[in-house]
C-alpha cells in the first residue's frame, strides 16, 4: 500500500493547511469558458495527479485542471472525496486544440497509461474516487469513445473486461489550488517518485518513439 500511505502521510501533514485555502469552485464559469476553437473532455484514471502530470506531456493539450465530478454533493473537497462518500471521481479536464491532436489520440493515451479493468482502483490507490472513467461534454465525443472502447474490447487488448465509465458530464469542481501542476511542483514527494514519474517514464516509452 505504499502509494497509499505516501499520500496519506501528505494529507495529515499539509492538508489542513490547505484546507484553509478553499475549493476554486467561484471560478467554475472562467474555466469552462473555452474557446471556440478548443475541446474538452474529461478523464479519470485513478489519482489525478497522475493524469494531469501524463496530459502534460501531450502535444495539442492546451491546459489540464485537476478537479471532481459524477457525485453526488455540491462542492465537494479533497478531503470528502477521499472518504469515498461523494460518489465523486478524482478527474482531470482536459482542454485540447483539435486541430493539433485529436481525441483519437487522447483516448489511446489514456487507455494504455492505466489499467481500466481494475474496478475503483489504480495499483495500491483504492475506492469509488479512483474509477476508470471518461465525461464527454458532446454527443459526438462519446460515440467516438464507446467506439474506441468496443475496439478495444473485440481485439481483446486486456484479458478481464473493460469497467471503463462512460458518461456526459453534469459539473466539474476544480481540486483545490495545491493539486494544480501537483507533480511539477513536488517532484522530490514520494508519490511523485514511486507512482507518477514511472506513469510518466511509461507515457514516453510508448508515445515518444
Amino acid at each position: 500500500m505504499k502509494s497509499t500511505l505516501f499520500r496519506c502521510l501528505y494529507l495529515l501533514i499539509f492538508l489542513p493547511f490547505y484546507n484553509c485555502l478553499g475549493n476554486n469552485n467561484n471560478d467554475l464559469k472562467s474555466l469552462d469558458m473555452q474557446n471556440e476553437n478548443l475541446d474538452t473532455i474529461y478523464f479519470g484514471a485513478g489519482c489525478f495527479w497522475c493524469v494531469e502530470a501524463i496530459f502534460q506531456e501531450v502535444n495539442g493539450v492546451e491546459e489540464v485542471i485537476p478537479g471532481y465530478c459524477g457525485g453526488a454533493i455540491k462542492n465537494p473537497t479533497y478531503n470528502e472525496v477521499c472518504s469515498g462518500k461523494t460518489g465523486h471521481a478524482e478527474v482531470a479536464k482536459i482542454v485540447f486544440n483539435p486541430s493539433v491532436v485529436d481525441l483519437a489520440h487522447l483516448l489511446e493515451v489514456f487507455w494504455k497509461t492505466h489499467d481500466p479493468t481494475t474496478l475503483n482502483r489504480q495499483g495500491n490507490d483504492i475506492g469509488t474516487q479512483y474509477r476508470s472513467a471518461i465525461f464527454f461534454v458532446k454527443d459526438s465525443h462519446k460515440d467516438e469513445v464507446l467506439k474506441f472502447k468496443e475496439e478495444l474490447i473485440a481485439e481483446k487488448v486486456w484479458d478481464q473486461p473493460i469497467v471503463t465509465q462512460v458518461e456526459k458530464i453534469d459539473i466539474f469542481y476544480p481540486a483545490e489550488d495545491y493539486h494544480h501542476n501537483y507533480f511539477n511542483n513536488n517532484k522530490s514527494q514520494g508519490y511523485c517518485q514511486f507512482v507518477i514519474q514511472p506513469k510518466i517514464e511509461k507515457y514516453k516509452k510508448i508515445f515518444e518513439k
